[in-house]
């Protein structure tokens, strides 16, 4: 008998082909990510099975102005690096990033891969910051547009 589309066997998901692929803005932020919530349907929540590498970090540090973010460490040893500071992470561990909250970004700092559940809105629109670089992403579908800090134009209420 098989399973419905709703349901991921374990074996399933160790088969399953992951991607990996550098960050737009960081050639070392590269993580291997499996989309458990595409393979079954889900269409308004990303959800991944992670491995970020030694040494490695799994993204450029930012922050969303719209989606939410979390993470639930599996295994190895890592840092949270949360508003610039560092902090110590391990398998038991949870990471939640509200919509317009802290830059972040994860590090592998152990000798072993490091494996995490990853989960987010998946919003039709997003704008993501990334404070060290300077830059804002405006994410529109698969539409992406990355632009300079000084070239944002802020204006206040009428």
């Amino acid at each position: 008998m098989s399973n419905p589309p709703n349901l991921l066997k374990a074996d399933d998901i160790s088969q399953m082909e992951g991607k990996s692929r550098p960050h737009l803005l960081n050639p070392a932020a590269i993580r291997f990510a499996k989309s458990l919530g595409a393979a079954t349907g889900l269409s308004n929540l990303g959800f991944h099975l992670m491995t970020v590498m030694p040494g490695r970090e799994y993204a450029e540090y930012h922050r969303h102005l719209y989606e939410e973010q979390c993470f639930y460490i599996l295994s190895g040893r890592g840092e949270a690096i949360i508003e610039e500071m560092r902090y110590v992470i391990g398998g038991g561990d949870f990471l939640g990033f509200p919509k317009n909250g802290a830059a972040h970004t994860i590090v592998n700092t152990g000798d072993e891969p490091l494996v995490m559940l990853s989960a987010r809105t998946n919003l039709e629109q997003d704008v993501c910051d990334y404070p060290r670089k300077k830059k804002r992403l405006y994410m529109n579908g698969t539409e992406e547009a990355l632009v300079d800090f000084d070239d944002v134009k802020f204006e206040g209420p009428a």
